[in-house]
């Protein structure tokens, strides 16, 4: 099975050429400032050996009708570091194009204020410019220079022509802001009056790095969405993960977090089902390695008839996508939710069935057993106390640390 596993990954990587819609996008140097890089005579084959890899991600999904004539200055915190940086915008939910007539990137001092001289503006095809039909998204071209590993990546966008709903990831468990007219180009933040939760139009952000450095996409609903995790610190258990990599041995060190809150795997409702929205959110990212499957628990607690058949189903057809992507799947167990108002018996029976199939099946390539870190040594179908919230499914930031701690580094690059 791995030696066929092994043939899928090289066809694979010819295949995340193809489908990648991610790049590089930023520069930092070790002052942590997006400046451009000293004059060079390199060619194009120094670019050799080097590949666009994710280094930040958010689930796109379909908003609230966004206002013209408005600027929005969105935080994102890197994972990998790299150079020639570029970032994704979507317009995939809207119903009509929406036109960015300008987009900078720099990096955060702090709130909406940006490191002096750090602020570059990009370009899309060589404009300034850009227009997005509904329905489909645009990269920037590559902006020269470095980008640092966990930098506080600052994207500020002026967006006119919006009508109707917008694209965004509602839930970023970030302070970003918004205000009117177009202040994308400043750098301090007197103008940005209106802070707000959520991302708006900004889905991916990719570097340029080592062609033996790849990444990771944490695909999952609110427990790796972050909610209960603390605000604008950075306490997702993919975070947590994150910064693992960045000082471990080995070549998985870009973190695309996928999850959206409430998202099922098979049915959509809060954004399209994992199986729905597999190629946008997870095949499409440039540099993907490793898949990490973690989602379920909306589906069964919705008592909507769903088997645990059903589920693993689901799951096998999003294994059976990824591994022909050339990608490894790591998956994990549907965590205890007992307390939790749509727990029951009936319910508890499916969680325990879909987690043997994880544990037991050998159909994934590494599993992480996140039902048993979090749940409690006295009661097995509940959350543990040192790690509930207080609504007995979603863990704190203790849990969330747990939960990335439990991850076998070695395991993400088993296949």
């Amino acid at each position: 099975m791995r030696a066929a596993f092994r043939r899928r990954l090289l066809a694979g990587a010819a295949f995340a050429l193809v489908v990648a819609v991610c790049g590089p996008l930023t520069s930092s140097s070790a002052a942590e400032r997006l400046s451009p890089p000293r004059a060079s005579t390199a060619t194009p084959a120094a670019a050799k050996g080097k590949h666009p890899v994710v280094t930040w991600g958010a689930s796109a999904d379909r908003q609230g009708e966004g206002p013209a004539d408005r600027s929005y200055r969105l935080i994102v915190r890197t994972s990998v570091g790299g150079s020639n940086m570029r970032i994704r915008l979507s317009n995939a939910f809207g119903d009509n194009p929406v036109t960015f007539e300008t987009a900078y990137a720099g990096l955060q001092r702090q709130g909406a204020e940006l490191v002096r001289g750090s602020n570059r503006k990009l370009s899309f095809g060589g404009s300034g410019s850009v227009t997005v039909p509904a329905g489909e998204t645009v990269l920037s071209d590559p902006l020269p220079g470095k980008l640092a590993a966990q930098a506080n990546l600052v994207i500020s966008l002026y967006v006119t022509g919006a009508k109707g709903p917008t694209t965004g990831h509602g839930m970023a468990m970030r302070t970003n802001y918004a205000t009117a007219g177009n202040h994308a180009a400043e750098e301090g933040a007197a103008a940005w009056t209106d802070p707000m939760g959520s991302w708006y139009w900004l889905d991916a952000v990719d570097v340029e790095t080592s062609t033996s450095i790849g990444a990771l996409v944490a695909l999952g609903d609110s427990i790796t969405d972050g909610w209960q995790s603390s605000t604008d610190l950075n306490r997702r258990w993919p975070d947590y993960l994150s910064r693992r990599l960045q000082v471990a041995n080995t070549p998985v060190k870009g973190v695309a977090n996928e999850g959206i809150s409430g998202n099922k795997v098979l049915a959509d409702g809060a954004g399209q089902s994992a199986l729905n929205r597999l190629q946008r959110d997870v095949l499409s990212q440039p540099g993907v390695r490793t898949v990490f499957l973690f989602e379920g628990v909306n589906d069964i607690k919705a008592h909507s008839g769903v088997t645990a058949q059903d589920m693993i189903d689901g799951y096998r057809k999003i294994i059976d996508q990824a591994h022909a992507a050339g990608k490894c799947v790591v998956g994990s167990t549907i965590a205890p939710f007992k307390g939790w108002s749509e727990w029951d018996a009936a319910a508890e029976s499916v969680r325990l069935e879909v987690n043997q199939f994880v544990r037991e099946s050998g159909e994934l390539d590494a599993v992480t057993d996140f039902d048993r870190i979090l749940r409690s040594p006295y009661d097995h179908e509940r959350i543990s106390p040192f790690f509930d919230n207080g609504d007995h499914l979603h863990p704190n930031d203790k849990g969330m640390a747990a939960m990335a701690d439990a991850v076998d580094i070695g395991s993400l690059t088993s296949c």
